[in-house]
């Protein structure tokens, strides 16, 4: 590549980026650092849950610490845009509307339900940074899974692609087949809620509607405190987050903007 070429395109992206900003855009992902992010592997001890690989924030597979990438500023109503792809039967997902987090040990072969198991995490909480763990996100959660092979996602129509986690499933399927990114959209204005995949809006509903209380009310009804936090959303300035769910999955292009 010529250097004329290469000023050139560094030129225009110069250009893009100041548009976006005097759009009031932030772009919460330069493709290459942390930026914009708590940055777990600097925690002690370091995380391993994340990683910055050709352009994009990574979520990697079965890590010793499972955990979420929280932004490191908070947000009311936004709109946010991402690209996204998940590896084969894959499943993570990005959290807004975050009312807590909190440790949950590890307890692969325990029959205890996973509720109550957060449930107990909330009652007992960890003081200390584990050194194995999954810290867990309580909030609100757009839906990112192989829907084609996802265990999970083949269970439930709230559980595929572009839902609101749960609470409302997606009114189509626009997902590009799994390995291919996704070019996905959350507006947030209030309780209201939409969420866009590829261009087409396929959740277009309220935090708070008969059907999303509902969902809720299933899920949650053995974990009373996490149950209250998400129907009566305490915090409304919150982060978002990029999920690891213990698979391989791949952020680019983010960007956000208040409402």
């Amino acid at each position: 590549m010529g250097a004329d070429l290469m000023r050139a395109i560094a030129a225009l992206l110069l250009l893009c980026a100041t548009a976006e900003a005097q759009d009031g855009w932030i772009v919460l992902f330069d493709g290459k650092t942390m930026n914009h992010w708590v940055d777990p592997r600097q925690r002690t001890p370091p995380a391993d849950a994340w990683t910055i690989e050709d352009g994009c924030l990574k979520a990697q597979k079965k890590p010793r610490i499972t955990e979420d990438l929280f932004s490191d500023q908070t947000f009311r109503d936004f709109e946010l845009e991402f690209d996204w792809k998940i590896s084969p039967g894959g499943n993570s997902g990005v959290k807004y509307r975050i009312q807590d987090h909190l440790w949950v040990p590890r307890q692969p072969e325990a029959k205890v339900k996973f509720e109550i198991q957060v449930e107990q995490g909330f009652l007992h909480r960890i003081a200390e940074r584990p050194a194995k763990g999954q810290d867990y996100v309580i909030g609100f959660e757009y839906q990112m899974t192989d829907d084609s092979a996802n265990r999970d996602a083949k269970s439930n129509p709230k559980h595929t692609a572009g839902a609101l986690y749960d609470m409302v499933a997606p009114s189509s399927s626009p997902a590009h087949p799994v390995g291919e990114f996704n070019h996905s959209r959350i507006v947030v204005r209030g309780n209201h809620v939409e969420h866009w995949m590829n261009e087409v809006k396929v959740v277009d509903s309220s935090l708070d509607s008969p059907a999303a209380l509902q969902g809720i009310e299933r899920r949650w009804q053995a974990a009373p405190h996490v149950l209250d936090l998400l129907k009566t959303q305490p915090n409304k300035e919150c982060p978002i987050s990029l999920q690891n769910h213990g698979d391989e999955a791949w952020f680019r292009n983010i960007k956000i903007r208040k409402l």
